[in-house]
C-alpha cells in the first residue's frame, strides 16, 4: 500500500511544518525553555529530512511497485481491489490487536502543563549543574586530567588559570614537551577536551549547521598541516652549541633548547649548563639528531623503522588535529568562556549553602509555572501576584532580581545618604559608593567646571564653596612660594661661600664665620 504510505508521509510533513511554525512564534524567557524549543525544532527538521527521503524513494519507484499498485486500482473492478486491501488491514489488526495508532495531530502539538511528562525533561538531563543550561562551561574533570599529565604534575594550576590556557599548546603557556605529547595519556586528554567542547556546542546550538562549521575546521587543518603551519608541530630546527637563542618562549629571557626552558637571568642559565639534568637532555638530543642524520644520509633502510616512523607521524597528526579543533572550538565560545571565569570568581565568595540555594532556584525557576493547574480564573491573578517582588524596605536588588538580605544592607551602610553638591546634589547610598565616586567621571567633571584641575587634593570635599576656598588657598601658596624664592637675599662670607641672609647671620652669631 505505497499510495497510503505516500499520503501518510505528506501529512506527516505538513504536521511537522505546522509544529515548527508554532514553536518559532514562541518567545520563552527562561533559557531552559528556549533550549527545549530549539531542540524540538531540530528534531522536527531531522525527521523532515528522513520522511522526505522516504517520499522521494517512493516517487522514484526504482522497483516499479508504485506503478503496479496504480495499475491494479485503475484497471479491473475497483471494488475487488478495495475489499482485497480491506481484508489485508483486518488481517493485520487481527494478528496485532494491541498495535498503537499514531495520532499525527497530537504527536507534534505542544504539550500543555500537566499532560504527562515534563516538556523540559530532556534538557534537565542534558546539562550539569555547573553548566546552568549552557551558560557556563564545566571542565573540572578535564582540569584534573590536565594536572596528571607528564610535565604538569609539578605545577599548581588552578581551575581559573586552566580556563585561560586549556587551548594553548605551545610554550610558555603549555609546559608539555613535544616528546611528551605522543603519550597515550595526552592523546586521551586532548580527545576528551575536543569531545566535550563539540558536545557543548551541539547541546547549546541545536539549530546551527555545526557539521558545516566542523568540516571547515578540518579543511583549514589539512591546509595548515601540509604547509607545516600548525603551531607546535612544525619542522624541528634545533641549534647546536651553548649559545641559546632569545627568540623562544616569551622572548624576554634566555631559552635553553636542550631543556626547553626559559631563564630570566643569564647567570642562572650559565650555572645550569653544568647540571646533570641539562647534560642528560643535551646527550639525548644529540643522539636523536645523529640518528636522524644517519637515517637520511645512509642508503640502508629497513621495514621496521619505516613502519614505526609512519605510525609516529600518524599519531602526531591525530594529536595536532585535536589540538586544532580545541583552538577553533574555544574561539567560537569565547563569550561563554569569559562568563565562566566571572561566575567562578563570584561563586568563590559564596558559602556552600548559598551555592546550593542558587542551583535550586535555577532549576525551579521555570518548573513552577508548569506545576500550576490550568483552566481556573484565578491563574492570572496568582501569576501576577507571584511575579511582583515583595520589598517593603526598598532594599537594593541583587544580581538575581531579588532584594539583598537586610543584614548585608546594614553591613555596607546602604541606608546612609551622602550628598555631593559638586556632582549636582547627587545622593550616594552607602560609604563605599561615596568613596568610590571621587574617582568617577561625574565628580571630576564637576571640579573641572569650577576651574579646578588638580582633583587628587579635593577628596572628601563635596561643597562648592569649600572647594573654591581650598583652590584659592593652593593658588596663593604657590604664588607666595614662587615670589619668595625669587626675593631671597644671598650673602657671601670671607671664603667666598654663598648662603641665604638668615643662615649667614645665624652662623655669625655662633662665631663660625
Amino acid at each position: 500500500m505505497l499510495l497510503e504510505d505516500q499520503r501518510f508521509l505528506h501529512e506527516d510533513l505538513e504536521r511537522l511544518e505546522q509544529g515548527i511554525s508554532d514553536r518559532v512564534l514562541e518567545a520563552p524567557k527562561h533559557i531552559r525553555d528556549r533550549l527545549n524549543r530549539d531542540h524540538q525544532i531540530s528534531g522536527f527538521l531531522h525527521r523532515i529530512q528522513q520522511q522526505s527521503k522516504r517520499l522521494l524513494d517512493i516517487y522514484n519507484d526504482t522497483e516499479g511497485l508504485r506503478s503496479k499498485e496504480i495499475q491494479s486500482i485503475s484497471t479491473g473492478d475497483p471494488f475487488d481491489e478495495f475489499y482485497k486491501q480491506l481484508n489485508e488491514i483486518k488481517d493485520f489488526h487481527r494478528r496485532y490487536p494491541n498495535e498503537p495508532v499514531e495520532n499525527l495531530e497530537r504527536v507534534y502539538k505542544r504539550k500543555a502543563p500537566g499532560e504527562g511528562e515534563s516538556a523540559t525533561a530532556e534538557i534537565d538531563h542534558m546539562f550539569t549543574g555547573e553548566e546552568a543550561y549552557g551558560l557556563y562551561l564545566d571542565m573540572t574533570r578535564l582540569h584534573e586530567e590536565y594536572l596528571n599529565l607528564p610535565g604538569v604534575q609539578s605545577r599548581r594550576v588552578t581551575y581559573l588559570q586552566y580556563l585561560n590556557i586549556f587551548d594553548h599548546f605551545t610554550p610558555p603557556q603549555c609546559p608539555i614537551k613535544r616528546s611528551e605529547k605522543t603519550t597515550d595519556q595526552y592523546f586521551s586528554y586532548v580527545g576528551n577536551v575536543a569531545e566535550y567542547l563539540e558536545g557543548f556546542l551541539r547541546r547549546t546550538r541545536p539549530l546551527d549547521d555545526l557539521d558545516k562549521v566542523f568540516a571547515s575546521f578540518e579543511q583549514e587543518f589539512e591546509k595548515a598541516w601540509e604547509a607545516k603551519g600548525v603551531p607546535g608541530w612544525g619542522a624541528e630546527t634545533q641549534a647546536v652549541g651553548p649559545t641559546a637563542p632569545v627568540t623562544e618562549g616569551t622572548g624576554e629571557g634566555i631559552w635553553c633548547p636542550d631543556c626547553e626552558k626559559e631563564f630570566k637571568n643569564e647567570n642562572v642559565y650559565k650555572s645550569h649548563l653544568s647540571g646533570k639534568k641539562h647534560i642528560k637532555a643535551a646527550e639525548s638530543r644529540k643522539v636523536n639528531a645523529n640518528g636522524t642524520i644517519n637515517g637520511e644520509t645512509t642508503g640502508r633502510s629497513s621495514t621496521k623503522p619505516s613502519a614505526s616512523s609512519t605510525a609516529k607521524n600518524l599519531k602526531e597528526r591525530a594529536i595536532a588535529e585535536r589540538e586544532w579543533r580545541i583552538r577553533k572550538y574555544a574561539s567560537t565560545m569565547e563569550t561563554v568562556r569569559s562568563d565562566t571565569r566571572v561566575n567562578i570568581e563570584r561563586r568563590q565568595g559564596l558559602t556552600e549553602r548559598e551555592r546550593q540555594q542558587e542551583l535550586d532556584e535555577l532549576f525551579a525557576e521555570s518548573a513552577e509555572p508548569s506545576m500550576r493547574p490550568s483552566g481556573t480564573a484565578d491563574d492570572d491573578s496568582d501569576s501576577s501576584g507571584d511575579e511582583k517582588i515583595y520589598n517593603p524596605l526598598k532594599l537594593p536588588l541583587a544580581w538575581d532580581g531579588k532584594p539583598i538580605p537586610y543584614w548585608l544592607y546594614k553591613l555596607h551602610g546602604l541606608g546612609v545618604e551622602f550628598n555631593c553638591e559638586i556632582c549636582g546634589n547627587f545622593v550616594y547610598m552607602g560609604r563605599r559608593a561615596f568613596d568610590k565616586h571621587f574617582n568617577e567621571a561625574r565628580h571630576i567633571y564637576g571640579l573641572k567646571c569650577l576651574g579646578i584641575t588638580n582633583t587628587t587634593l579635593f577628596r572628601e570635599i563635596t561643597n562648592i564653596e569649600d572647594a573654591l576656598k581650598l583652590w584659592d588657598k593652593i593658588a596663593r601658596d604657590k604664588k607666595k612660594e614662587k615670589t619668595g624664592g625669587e626675593n631671597v637675599v644671598q650673602m657671601e662670607d670671607a671664603e667666598g661661600n654663598v648662603m641665604p641672609e638668615k643662615v649667614y647671620y645665624d652662623l655669625q652669631k655662633q662665631g663660625l664665620l
